[in-house]
């Protein structure tokens, strides 16, 4: 993804430790195969599995370097700033609506949200309640190097995914959806949470679509890759498990992969609705 000379976006606040500004082997006994499959399942679940990782009251915790911290807050502010250029025309051109830009706060090791900690165990995801979207730095090399979804443009996507579900949130799509949750059983509620994450992936595809003129080749296979390997059945495979449909909560591979090529193939947000599709 060319990102030279692209500017970087004012809404990325940057913590370390306890605090916060704004800018323009083994573990647990558990070995290297148990760890990857703990982390996968934290990353894309959004569920804190930090206590599983732990080992006499103590957690091994891999903390990026300054340099690579460096690099990721910089890079995430570039993509955040594509996230605000594309979404802005969007909407107005689309939906008739102004946007407001989300916040992405990067931090390394652990930090609070309104919707509970988060820390490399958690992953990337979305706080309505302040609407921002919190991204480890650690989490680039996750998804590289023990993921198999490398590329920057794999990295680029994750990011879009969290600003899809702010597009989500501005649309009220996110509140009617979690208040439904709260009104259905489990698996009609881990069906809910599907259609609401495949439809954050055909909305990350409306944004590639309209950043095609950063892209170079490779790109979109790296995009659609990462999106296969954060599939549900996939990671539940990776993690000595029989895939089991009725859990899923983000759908599997080829779901992911699909909803985002149809919003990268059409551009259309109202393609994205996955709520009304006969077939996921």
């Amino acid at each position: 993804m060319r990102l030279k000379g692209i500017r970087r976006s004012r809404n990325v606040e940057v913590r370390g430790g306890s605090g916060g500004r704004r800018m323009g082997g083994k573990a647990g006994g558990l070995g290297m195969v148990g760890v990857l499959a703990v982390l996968a399942i934290g990353y894309f679940t959004g569920i804190d599995v930090s206590p599983l990782l732990q080992s006499g009251g103590q957690t091994q915790q891999s903390v990026p370097s300054s340099q690579a911290s460096s690099e990721a807050t910089e890079f995430s502010a570039r993509v955040l700033a594509t996230t605000e250029d594309v979404w802005t025309q969007v909407f107005r051109d689309q939906l008739g609506r102004e946007y407001v830009p989300p916040q992405l706060v990067v931090f390394s090791g652990v930090t609070q949200s309104p919707c509970g900690g988060a820390s490399g165990a958690t992953g990337p995801f979305y706080c309505p309640a302040d609407s921002k979207a919190y991204l480890d730095t650690s989490f680039f090399d996750m998804l590289s190097q023990r993921m198999g979804a490398g590329g920057d443009f794999a990295a680029a996507y994750v990011i879009a995914h969290e600003v899809a579900h702010h597009v989500q949130n501005q649309l009220d799509i996110l509140p009617k959806v979690n208040a439904a949750r709260q009104r259905a059983t489990e698996t009609e509620a881990n069906l809910l949470t599907v259609k609401l994450e495949l439809m954050a992936d055909c909305l990350s595809g409306v944004w590639a679509r309209n950043v095609q003129g950063l892209m170079e080749r490779g790109d979109l296979q790296e995009a659609l890759n990462a999106a296969r390997k954060i599939g549900d059945d996939h990671l539940q495979r990776q993690a000595g498990r029989v895939p089991q449909p009725h859990t899923f909560t983000h759908g599997t591979s080829e779901q992911r992969a699909s909803w985002f090529a149809r919003g990268y193939e059409t551009g259309s947000v109202g393609q994205c609705d996955t709520f009304a599709a006969q077939q996921l």
